[in-house]
């Protein structure tokens, strides 16, 4: 194991390996306090409610475990959410933690995180004329679909291996950047103020 100088990392750490042997709702912040050498109430110190640890188990998770390779082309994109998927079926008791965390109303700031903005930057390479409004929305999307959320639903609610997972992906990942490029056919009558 990596050595860890800081204690929330720590935790988080220790909570990730604790997942391996137990669920997440069987993990004590005390057992946690014991393993990390700090005391129970540290450990609520960092993270006051199971939901901001369930968060931050999900963080730490995400950026370990499953970091999405990086990307620039959507091409790119979409052979990093297949690797993803596949990562996610090797390791599936982190997989469902982190769609868990997903599923919880967020307790940390609401600022984007590094994948939003990758994948903001690559749809503004690729669609320069679309505004910054519809980039985010669809950056939303595409970060649903190549989430452990999505691959839970799919592994749960049809169990899907990830390479039928993918085969899903690519195609509403193609419905979804067809919308940004719209009809290429539609033309405004200025003198009606008339799309036709």
């Amino acid at each position: 194991m990596v050595e860890v100088t800081d204690t929330p990392t720590a935790i988080l750490s220790h909570a990730a390996a604790a997942l391996r042997e137990c669920p997440f709702d069987d993990i004590s912040y005390r057992a946690l306090g014991d393993a990390v050498g700090v005391s129970e109430r540290t450990v609520y110190r960092h993270f006051p409610t199971r939901s901001h640890l369930l968060e931050g188990v999900a963080g730490w998770v995400e950026s370990t475990v499953f970091p999405l390779p990086p990307f620039v082309t959507i091409p790119e994109f979409r052979e990093a959410s297949r690797a993803r998927f596949a990562a996610f079926d090797a390791s599936p008791a982190f997989a469902f933690v982190c769609a868990r965390a997903a599923a919880i109303s967020p307790t940390g700031e609401p600022e984007p995180t590094h994948f939003t903005r990758a994948l903001v930057a690559m749809l503004e390479a690729n669609y320069p004329s679309t505004n910054a409004r519809d980039l985010r929305r669809v950056a939303a999307s595409l970060r649903y679909f190549a989430s452990a959320q999505f691959w839970a639903r799919m592994r749960t609610g049809f169990e899907m291996s990830a390479p039928a997972m993918a085969d899903v992906f690519e195609r509403t990942v193609s419905q979804v950047l067809e919308e940004l490029v719209g009809p290429t056919d539609v033309h405004i009558d200025r003198t009606r103020g008339r799309v036709s």
